[in-house]
Formats: C-alpha cells, sequence, structure tokens
C-alpha cells in the first residue's frame, strides 16, 4: 500500500489525484476551517489534523498516520502560495505567507518520506530572483533529496482551464524522477473545453439558488462520464445573484466576448478611460469551444471571464469545480464565499493525478532495472559455476 500524508491541503484536490492514482491518504493538514471541513468529510480514511502547521510537529503526522520515521511512501502539498500571486500587487517576501515553505521542510526533517511533491504558483520563480526555489533545493539536497522542477500546464492532461503551476518533484531513493507526458494540445489530442465540462449541468437564472439537484441531461462528453461517476444529483450548484446593472452589462457580452463589448456609458467609472489593451479578462463570457481562464478564489465577473457561456450570471461552485476537475460527488462545505476559495485555491485532481502517476512510473522503472540486474547476476552465476 502506497501511502501519502498532504500538507497545507486545503479541500484535498491534491491528495484527492494521488488516490485516483492508487496511494492511500493517511492524514492532512489545513488551518483553513472550512476547507478543513471539507477535506475531512471528502477524505474519511484519512485523519485531519486542524489549525496552522507552525503548532504541529512531525510527531504528530506520523502519529496520525501510524508511521514511523522513513515510513511514508510521500509528502505532498502546497504551502499558500498569496505572497508569491503574480495577483497580488503586493507580493515578496515581506510577507509572512512567504516563509510557510519552510514548514513544508521542517516537516520533511522530520517524517523522513521516500518521495516529496510539492506545488505552487508560477511566481514562485521570480520572486526575489528565484530565491525560495534555490533555498527548497538547496535544504532538501542537504537531506539527501534528488529534486527537479518544471512547470505544468494543466489543460495539457486534460482539465479544461489555462493554469500554470510549478512542481518540485524529488525523492531520497536515487530513482530517476518522471514528469507528466503533456497529452492534450497541437498534434495530441484535443483540448478539454469549457461545453465538455458544463454543458449537461441545470440551467439557472442569476441569483437562483438550488439544493441537491438532478443533472438537466445525460453525460455528453467522457469527461463530463468521468467526474458524473457515483453521483445522482448536482451539489454546490447555486448562481450568485449580481447586481441590475452587471445583467445589463452582460446582454451587451456575446461568447468570447469581454469588457469592450459594453457601451462605454455602462461600464464602471473607473474603466470609462480604460485602454483597450488593459483589464483583457474583466467581464469576459467563456467561450463553449475555448479553455476556461485560471479558476481564482473568486469567480468574480470584475476579475476576469467568469460569465457562463450561454447564459447571463457567473459561474457556480460547481461549474468552477467542474473546470477543476473536481469529480461531482466531491461537496464544498461552508458558505458559499468559501467554497468559492477552496476550488480556487486547489490543485485540479486530475493534474494531481498525473503528477502522481508519473511517481509511480518511476518506480517501476526502478523496479524493472532492477529486476533486470538480478537476472543477468543469476545468469552469470550460473555460467560461472558451469565452467
Amino acid at each position: 500500500m502506497l501511502t501519502a500524508i498532504d500538507l497545507f491541503c486545503g479541500a484535498g484536490g491534491l491528495s484527492e489525484g494521488f488516490r485516483q492514482s492508487g496511494f492511500h491518504i493517511l492524514a492532512g493538514n489545513d488551518f483553513d476551517e472550512y476547507a478543513g471541513q471539507t477535506f475531512a468529510a471528502t477524505h474519511p480514511e484519512a485523519t485531519f489534523l486542524p489549525g496552522p502547521i507552525q503548532k504541529l510537529k512531525a510527531e504528530d503526522f506520523l502519529k496520525a498516520a501510524g508511521l514511523k520515521v522513513g515510513e511514508l511512501d510521500c509528502l505532498i502539498g502546497g504551502p499558500p502560495c498569496q505572497a508569491f500571486s503574480v495577483y497580488n500587487h503586493q507580493r515578496g517576501m515581506h510577507d509572512e505567507r512567504s516563509a510557510l515553505f519552510r514548514e513544508y521542510l521542517r516537516i520533511v526533517k522530520g517524517i523522513r518520506p521516500k518521495w516529496i511533491v510539492m506545488e505552487n504558483v508560477t511566481g514562485i520563480l521570480s520572486i526575489n530572483d528565484g530565491d525560495p526555489v534555490q533555498v527548497i533545493k538547496d535544504e532538501l539536497a542537504e537531506l539527501g533529496y534528488q529534486v527537479e522542477t518544471k512547470t505544468l500546464k494543466a489543460e495539457e492532461y486534460g482539465v479544461p482551464q489555462e493554469r500554470r503551476r510549478v512542481f518540485f518533484i524529488g525523492n531520497r531513493l536515487g530513482i530517476p524522477i518522471c514528469w507528466p507526458k503533456a497529452e492534450h494540445g497541437p498534434d495530441l489530442k484535443p483540448f478539454v473545453t469549457v461545453w465538455d465540462a458544463l454543458s449537461d449541468l441545470p440551467v439557472l437564472k442569476n441569483g437562483e439558488a438550488v439544493g441537491e439537484v438532478a443533472y438537466s441531461s445525460e453525460p455528453k462528453s467522457e469527461y463530463q462520464k468521468i467526474l458524473r461517476k457515483n453521483s445522482k444529483k448536482v451539489s454546490n450548484h447555486s448562481a450568485p445573484r449580481l447586481a441590475p446593472i452587471n445583467l445589463q452589462r452582460m446582454k451587451h457580452i456575446p461568447e468570447g466576448g469581454s469588457w469592450r463589448d459594453i457601451p462605454v456609458r455602462l461600464l464602471p467609472a473607473g474603466m470609462k478611460k480604460a485602454k483597450r489593451s488593459d483589464h483583457t479578462k474583466r467581464y469576459g463570457r467563456l467561450k463553449k469551444k475555448g479553455l476556461s481562464s485560471t479558476i481564482l478564489t473568486k469567480c468574480d465577473i470584475h476579475w476576469g471571464a467568469y460569465i457562463h457561456p450561454t447564459q447571463d450570471r457567473s459561474l457556480t461552485v460547481r461549474e468552477a469545480a467542474r473546470l477543476q476537475s473536481f469529480p461531482d460527488w466531491f461537496k464544498f462545505e461552508g458558505p458559499k464565499t468559501e467554497q468559492y476559495v477552496q476550488v480556487g485555491n486547489a490543485v485540479p485532481p486530475l493534474l494531481g493525478r498525473k503528477v502522481a502517476e508519473a511517481i509511480l512510473s518511476a518506480m517501476s522503472q526502478k523496479k524493472s532495472s532492477r529486476s533486470k540486474i538480478n537476472r543477468r547476476e543469476e545468469e552469470q552465476g550460473k555460467y560461472l559455476v558451469a565452467v
């Protein structure tokens, strides 16, 4: 049984991906109360340790997992990335959240997992000339880990969304690191589109709130079939209530359009003098046959392209979760604003699964190589005996 512990687990997107690949999630930690409720409800096999990681010791995780030092197969996690995000205009190493990757390293030192996987935003590569990346690599090297980093594009692995994330993968076993190979894109399989993800979900009016509701149709894509497995109804599918002025604005925005399609008289005061090159995705309406823009912690139409392709409203939590590749049985707890935060902060489970499968492939190659060596040594031994 392959085992994993998820630090800064949030709702559990990365751990869900690892679970889908065959890992057993033994424990998780996050300081966010509502994310913790979601993780605990969707990972009943794991022990959830609440509160700031600074108050937890490596021994706490080992006890929760029922393991000893060195026994854990993989430690996964994504230290909060707001301090590094390009969407944070005050980002910098002065932000206390920028030091949380050191907490991950502290737990690595105490647990000594065989493999490590750390995820973060691409901004970590540029902030302070990439110092955090070098610190992470250097400190892991001192602990005996060979580590590589790579920026992965979620859409190349079947996620219907433009999303870039930096992954650190390492091990202390001397096994060459494998990375997942792109499966979608030019000369590969077509990208999974927004409509592949959303077209079977019930139609809603602006502000319409529903509980669990039946699907509006049979699955219309392979992607929908996969995400609907083990689900009979749709949850977390209520439309935010937008102001009347926003409804007026949306009526002028065609599929794939944006704020540029809104008459100047209807634009917010701060945007009436904006250059055509500014705010490129504000008030954007998604294209059915395109990819979603990056799902953030708010699907706010003032922030980006979060208007439904055919309905005059913004995206629901379930629609955001679909664009993140969460299965439909995965229910998000807490107030709706917190549900959006959980979805936006998550690693797309499908991307996490591809990373986990790459690790399994590396392990398999190592075993295969060792078996070949053993067979060769056996043959040599037989030859020597015969001689």
